[in-house]
């Protein structure tokens, strides 16, 4: 009997550790959108984002054209360009870099216009515009908002109805005004700007048409 309540003894502290062992928490690094300033450092594109003094190594794991696109922005001359796309960060760290950052989705590239310091992209749901007339419109929670140079500003509630394939349309009548905008996933180049977004855009306006470029803001569930 003695030896028996001896191995039982024994094995008290196994028990114990197996009750205080917990396995080490799996590190899962999700999509997440990143906006900020792509430069290049070599052949490489390096991005710095929004607020932040990290800068990633980027690494177009979807084949977005992020580096065709930029490639075409910088042989005008620019040294820096803002971007706006959707990745994970991971991957290898190359030399000077914080890590790098994995993108699967390009929302726009531009070099010029609002960047980093645009106060309304939280709350907007989409953001569109044209040139020739110049036309821009927001859409956020609370309403749409319709801009013209020369004109005063429109303010109406709208109903939104999303088609297969990705296409929204946003239209309104009130005010005695009758507008919807539509837009739809497709590759789109703003034509004084050079900017380049992935949503087409058409204003329909009282019976005129106006045709332009969108992207996603903040608040959009893409």
């Amino acid at each position: 009997m003695r030896s028996a309540r001896f191995a039982l003894y024994s094995l008290l502290p196994l028990f114990a550790a197996c009750q205080v062992w917990t396995p080490k928490p799996t590190v899962v690094n999700l999509p997440t959108r990143v906006q900020g300033e792509l430069s290049r450092q070599g052949d490489a594109l390096i991005l710095r984002p929004c607020q932040e003094n990290r800068r990633f190594g980027i690494e177009d794991s979807a084949d977005t054209g992020l580096a065709r696109e930029a490639r075409e922005l910088f042989a005008g001359g620019a040294d820096s360009l803002f971007v706006d796309v959707r990745g994970s960060y991971g991957g290898s760290r190359s030399s000077g870099t914080d890590g790098a950052l994995q993108v699967d989705t390009l929302y726009r590239i531009q070099n010029e216009g609002h960047a980093c310091d645009d106060p309304n992209f939280k709350r907007t749901i989409v953001q569109a515009g044209g040139n020739e007339p110049g036309w821009s419109v927001m859409i956020n929670a609370q309403g749409l908002l319709l801009e013209r140079p020369g004109q005063k500003a429109l303010v109406v509630p709208y109903v939104v109805e999303s088609v297969p394939g990705g296409s929204s349309s946003y239209s309104s009548e009130a005010n005695g005004q009758k507008l919807e905008l539509w837009v739809a996933p497709a590759r789109c180049v703003n034509s004084m700007s050079g900017a380049v977004s992935t949503l087409s855009a058409e204003l329909r306006l009282n019976g005129q048409v106006l045709r332009g470029c969108a992207y996603p803001g903040g608040a959009s569930s893409d």
